[in-house]
């Protein structure tokens, strides 16, 4: 158990920034990086645009440990390979995030992360990995219809993940 969610979710948060409602981006209403979809999903039921706005770290730390992190098996990965394969599962699904890391570890692609995956994380070089997830992560939003509208800012969040992974790694 690496114990490094804690660090990792403050810098996916810091990415994911407030509250925001783009007309632009396909998952809408959005706080903390967590659609209306998602959250009314984790609780159950509606929620208005007043709770949405309300919901702060506290409040989305189990969503992104339970739906994410541990989707991931971040605390069996390695320093910087954890954030790097957390912050991809967040910003494009937990199965993406799972293949992307595999096929940086030549590994079969199935997008579940088990022991062969953890066992060929933790014989790579952990900076190799996280910069490979990075790369393969850009190429990928690339090639989305909405680069162009948020392209940018996704590069720049890539590159802050990849810097920061590889300082983790360290």
């Amino acid at each position: 158990m690496n114990g490094n969610f804690e660090q990792c979710l403050a810098l996916v948060l810091k990415s994911e920034g407030g509250y925001t409602d783009n007309p632009k981006d396909p998952g809408g209403r959005t706080n903390l990086g967590v659609t209306q979809k998602v959250w009314e999903s984790w609780v159950g039921r509606e929620v208005t645009e007043v709770e949405m706005r309300a919901l702060g770290p506290q409040d989305v730390a189990p969503l992104y440990k339970a739906n994410y992190w541990d989707k991931i098996g971040g605390d069996s990965l390695p320093l910087g390979v954890d954030y790097a394969t957390f912050d991809m599962a967040v910003n494009s699904g937990v199965g993406r995030a799972a293949k992307t890391l595999q096929q940086v570890l030549g590994v079969g692609a199935d997008g579940q992360i088990g022991q062969a995956t953890i066992s060929a994380c933790e014989a790579a070089n952990a900076r190799e990995v996280a910069t490979g997830v990075c790369e393969a992560r850009l190429a990928f939003l690339q090639s989305l219809p909405t680069y162009g509208t948020f392209g940018k800012g996704w590069s720049n969040r890539v590159a802050a993940v990849e810097k920061a992974a590889f300082d983790m790694a360290s």
